[in-house]
């Protein structure tokens, strides 16, 4: 099956060059380019796209904006954002993943990951390019800010599942987390939901956010 994609950036040469690593791909089509985020906006509720790739700063409607109008809680019919920048900010990354990016991925990260990410979102999973995700655990690991709630919530989770809840926000896939706990992906997808229940949150990425901003990641070496 084909992954469409929507593209979303003021700079025509980006816009390209996506194209041209997304379109090298058999699975992936681009069906459609916006230059500012009204526009992106309109075309992805007009085209329904499977994914959409969204620059952070844009004309119009920045990239956040953009995630949270068509990814966010208020959204009737959420669809998948990936925002793809070359400012790597915190308050960038927090923005996009609570606005309900289902990943954030820097424009130098590579072609390979840029990939994977559209991949990833499509199959309803989540990618932060790695660079970006070891420095926020860093961060928060090293942040004397009391958790907010995640004593109470941490004890409703199982062992089991708060490995899985780890893995997801180091940036693992389902089915690396299949591979690293020697469970099945059935099995892993059961956690998710339960987990999902359990922390009262919309999907992985939002686990992922819960698990940064409680620290129940354990380490930074990964």
């Amino acid at each position: 099956m084909t992954i469409k994609v929507l593209l979303a950036d003021d700079q025509a040469m980006i816009r390209r060059g996506l194209r041209l690593i997304l379109e090298d791909q058999p699975d992936i089509t681009v069906v459609g380019e916006a230059e500012d985020g009204a526009e992106a906006i309109a075309m992805a509720r007009r085209l329904r796209p499977d994914v959409c790739l969204v620059d952070i700063r844009m004309p119009k409607l920045d990239g956040i904006e953009v995630t949270r109008a068509l990814a966010g809680p208020k959204a009737a019919d959420p669809m998948r954002v990936i925002v793809v920048t070359t400012f790597d900010l915190d308050e960038y990354v927090y923005g996009a993943l609570r606005g309900g990016a289902a990943g954030f991925v820097l424009k130098d990260a590579g072609p390979a990951l840029l990939i994977e990410a559209v991949r990833a979102a499509y199959n309803g999973e989540a990618l932060v390019s790695p660079s970006v995700t070891l420095r926020l655990l860093k961060h928060l690991n090293e942040s004397q800010a009391m958790p907010r709630g995640g004593a109470a919530r941490s004890s409703e989770l199982s062992g089991r599942a708060l490995e899985v809840v780890r893995a997801i926000a180091r940036g693992r896939t389902n089915q690396e987390i299949a591979a690293e706990l020697f469970i099945s992906l059935s099995t892993v997808k059961s956690h998710l939901s339960g987990i999902q229940t359990k922390l009262g949150v919309r999907n992985r990425t939002e686990i992922a956010v819960w698990a940064w901003e409680n620290r129940v990641v354990e380490s930074t070496s990964e």
